[in-house]
């Protein structure tokens, strides 16, 4: 069966609860079971900085649903738990992205695989490490050598705080 990576984000509300609500969806979802979940990080935001920090964390999955489907069946949680799409890199009760589909590589209006810069943001590729380092990039790398190579510029710290 395919394995996925999902990346979690939420700033508003009860972060950790909406994570936590998330995760439970996406377990509910047909054709989807969560696998692991990593630790939440509390991450500063990027782009549109004017808001509180984020909570993050990355799950794996096992689907039966294609990349398209399955990220139609994200987007169907991110609207039941309240996203509301305003400001590009804004505020979001939650925000889920797929970063890793396997090893294939996806580039369609809209639908990017591996997810775009992902690699260059810790608040993707910490958790991610913590929970599959040896995964790898459609081009080969694993997850720790990406990881080792991130420059570390925006802050970010480890809740100890297992939420699934």
């Amino acid at each position: 069966m395919p394995r996925a990576f999902i990346g979690l984000g939420s700033n508003l509300g009860e972060p950790v609860e909406n994570l936590r609500n998330a995760l439970q969806f996406i377990n509910g979802t047909q054709g989807v079971s969560v696998k692991s979940v990593s630790s939440v990080y509390l991450t500063e935001p990027m782009g549109y900085e004017d808001q509180p920090w984020f909570y993050n964390c990355v799950a794996e999955v096992e689907t039966e649903l294609s990349p398209e489907r399955l990220l139609h069946s994200l987007q169907a949680v991110e609207n039941k738990l309240g996203r509301v799409r305003i400001i590009r890199w804004g505020p979001r009760t939650v925000d889920l992205d797929i970063l890793l589909y396997d090893n294939l590589r996806v580039d369609s209006e809209y639908l990017t695989i591996p997810h775009p810069r992902m690699e260059e943001r810790a608040f993707v590729m910490v958790p991610l490490a913590e929970i599959a380092e040896d995964a790898c990039f459609p081009d080969g790398r694993t997850v720790r050598e990406v990881r080792k190579s991130l420059d570390d510029k925006k802050k970010y710290s480890c809740i100890p705080q297992k939420i699934w």
